[in-house]
């Protein structure tokens, strides 16, 4: 599926990393070679992958590849997202306009904040004892 006719684009998001390919077609969405439905099992993961498509009006149009690792399933959504949407630049440049006003091109950058030494987490305490 990865051929000269296959766009591509990367997504990010906590620490997943998303690979994506948009090709020509009528609408089938694999990822880590599995049906959408069969690896995302929630509804909502599934919308959130298939909100560029829908934003940009292209809905059926192209068959999805996504190769994505790392982090949970709500990290991993939100990494193809981004990456479906940067796939759909290389489509049309046009495009750009509605998925920007849409918030589908910004890389979200929240990530887990460390440890802190002398301490239980990144900001709780271990709890203080006066006596």
């Amino acid at each position: 599926m990865q051929s000269e006719s296959a766009l591509y684009g990367t997504g990010r998001r906590k620490s997943s990393v998303a690979r994506v390919w948009l090709k020509p077609g009528e609408g089938r969405m694999v990822v880590n070679k599995q049906p959408l439905e069969e690896y995302f099992s929630r509804a909502t993961h599934q919308t959130l992958i298939v909100q560029p498509l829908k934003a940009a009006g292209m809905e059926g149009k192209f068959d999805l590849l996504a190769n994505v690792a790392g982090g949970g399933m709500s990290g991993q959504a939100g990494a193809i997202r981004l990456g479906v949407a940067r796939a759909l630049l290389a489509v049309d440049a046009s495009l750009r306009a509605s998925l920007r006003k849409a918030g589908l091109l910004t890389r979200d950058p929240r990530v887990k904040e460390r440890r802190k030494y002398g301490q239980k987490g990144a900001r709780a305490r271990f709890q203080f004892s006066k006596r």
